[in-house]
């Protein structure tokens, strides 16, 4: 029987799934404003976000400052990426069972 309770909150909502799925899609780390694009967030929505993944340890964020505007850049980290497979294998038990 698949234990419910293992499903990892902080990565459920929809947000921050959405951003956890970016951020394991790619190797690259992506930036603070090519996420808000694909995303279709708002800065804040999307900072709050970010916040919560960085809190919870899944993900890292680093500033680059330059010639143009800092930015920053987002990247799973290998924690991040334990859990969000934890949770995918969660998700592929309960839709084998829907079957």
């Amino acid at each position: 029987m698949i234990d419910f309770s293992q499903i990892d909150k902080t990565i459920h909502e929809k947000g921050r799934l959405s951003i956890m799925t970016l951020l394991a899609s790619r190797v690259e780390p992506w930036p603070f404003q090519d996420l808000k694009a694909e995303l279709d967030m708002s800065d804040g929505n999307l900072i709050t976000h970010l916040r919560t993944l960085e809190k919870a340890g899944f993900i890292a964020g680093e500033k680059f400052t330059g010639d143009g505007r800092p930015q920053t850049l987002y990247t799973l980290n290998k924690e991040g990426r334990k859990a969000f497979e934890q949770y995918l294998s969660i998700l592929a038990q309960i839709l084998d069972l829907g079957k």
